[in-house]
């Protein structure tokens, strides 16, 4: 759920926003701007919350926060080959890196880390920033298109197979392969999205007529939804609920649509004998008899929801959220406004707006207001899952920029449970106090699909401190953030 520079411009109107993007539970908006960026969170409807603004690195292009957590990646339009991932309340930067091409776009869940780059994508374990894969040789990707489910016990990447035609790529993020292709739709690729759990994956072509819905990892089709008939769009957002019963669109028109993801005719009890049933009946069975473009165009469902815009043309992205245990439509656009939307679970309709806020004129953040805020407001979807109580809690080796498990420090054993969590800010994982990033340059001279964790990471020249290359079959002796400390002791 991001919008940056790799969507291109929005037909001359002017632009507030440089960047925008929700996090992965919806509970947090980041925005980059020429003078840096900013993030707020999303607990109140009445009040828009800042947590946490920059100006370190002016032109920010691509801003994203992991969960509720002190980690943000940032990529700024002055060096757009490089990303850098800082820890905000410490102030300190986690590492650097720097890729042979513009970084097009970043996501995140609690195992991995990806960087889409226009015919590469690096996948990164984010407990260490270690580089695990490089998939090379994908299909021109200009926009960066590619979507990571959140959920990280399984990782699912999900990315473009063809420049001309909607395949999708499933690729398995933790176990490192390919899953299946997905033959999506005709024309290319406009936008994908996974639900909270990974089951299911989302798509819309450039079309922007239809949208599908497919299952998780098998790739069959459970649902087609029909946008509209009466003109091409560009869809420029898709994201599903929290808990996967409603699917939201976004375009450059003035209407984002809200499906619901049910399968009435399975759910619907036997219909007496009325001559409407019978027509009814007739109808259908006649599609049957037409061409499948019609028969799939009587049997799509249409929007549940809609929420009407003040405006069209500027880039914009949407979500579904739950805030003070009530369900909103939220919609950030590039004019540098978020618009929150009431939203009838039950019967649908028209989305009535009931705030809007501006994004760049919130003044100075305040780092402690979420969190008092939060603590009092009902559980959101990151709070909700189980965490023991600090004083029960048992622990195992954890994160530490000087070896991992082996000399690391001691994190709360909930931090590697099997659901999203949201990080204990006491707790979370790096940088510790007094390092030095680690700036590691990437080029692409590995081999398509070839591993690039610590046993070959020589496939992929690294610089160390002293800036030697390595030889394709050595191992570099800093390969990664794991000798951060050796750094900083020098």
């Amino acid at each position: 759920m991001e919008a940056g520079a790799a969507d291109g411009p929005s037909g001359g109107v002017e632009e507030a926003l440089s960047c925008f993007s929700f996090n992965q539970d919806c509970t947090s908006l980041a925005i980059g701007t020429k003078s840096g960026y900013k993030l707020f969170s999303l607990s109140s409807v009445e009040q828009l919350d800042p947590v946490h603004g920059s100006n370190d690195i002016p032109d920010v292009c691509i801003v994203e926060r992991l969960f509720s957590s002190s980690l943000v990646v940032v990529v700024s339009h002055a060096k757009p080959r490089q990303m850098n991932v800082y820890h905000f309340k410490k102030g300190t930067e986690i590492c650097s890196y720097s890729y042979s091409s513009n970084v097009l776009s970043i996501r995140l869940n609690r195992q991995r880390l990806l960087v889409c780059l226009e015919e590469s994508i690096y996948i990164h374990n984010i407990k260490d920033m270690k580089l695990l894969k490089t998939i090379l040789d994908i299909p021109p990707n200009p926009t960066g298109l590619c979507a990571l489910s959140i959920n990280h016990s399984n990782s699912y990447v999900a990315y473009p197979g063809s420049r001309t035609t909607g395949e999708i790529v499933l690729y398995d993020g933790h176990a490192l392969k390919t899953v299946c292709t997905v033959a999506a739709h005709e024309g290319a690729l406009a936008a994908i999205a996974f639900n909270a759990s990974g089951s299911r994956l989302a798509s819309a072509s450039e079309k922007g007529t239809v949208i599908r819905v497919f299952s998780v990892p098998d790739g069959q089709k459970l649902y087609e939804f029909r946008r509209g008939m009466k003109r091409y769009v560009t869809i420029s957002s898709l994201a599903f609920s929290m808990d996967s019963q409603l699917l939201c669109a976004s375009s450059n028109t003035e209407t984002v649509h809200i499906f619901k993801l049910e399968h009435l005719a399975n759910s619907q009890p036997e219909e007496p004998s009325t001559w409407t049933s019978y027509m009814g009946k007739m109808l259908m069975a006649a599609t049957n008899y037409l061409p499948t473009q019609v028969s799939d165009m009587m049997n799509q469902d249409r929007a549940f929801a809609t929420g009407r815009l003040g405006f069209s043309g500027h880039r914009n992205i949407c979500t579904l959220s739950t805030i003070q245990k009530l369900p909103r439509l939220l919609v950030a656009s590039s004019s540098g406004h978020l618009y929150i939307y009431s939203l009838d679970p039950q019967d649908g309709g028209d989305c009535v707006l009931i705030k809007t806020h501006s994004l760049l004129g919130s003044g100075t953040a305040d780092e402690n207001k979420e969190n008092d805020l939060r603590a009092s407001l009902p559980q959101s979807y990151a709070a909700t899952v189980a965490r023991p109580s600090p004083s029960a809690a048992s622990t195992v080796p954890g994160y530490s920029e000087d070896g991992g498990a082996l000399r690391g420090e001691v994190i709360p054993e909930h931090e590697f449970a099997t659901g999203p969590v949201c990080l204990d800010d006491e707790n979370e994982f790096p940088p510790k106090e007094g390092f030095l990033p680690v700036r590691v340059p990437i080029t692409e001279r590995a081999s398509p699909e070839r591993s690039l964790g610590p046993s070959n990471f020589g496939a992929a020249p690294v610089c160390g401190a002293g800036g030697r290359g390595l030889g394709d079959h050595q191992t570099p002796a800093l390969p990664s953030c794991l000798q951060a400390e050796r750094w900083g002791s020098r």
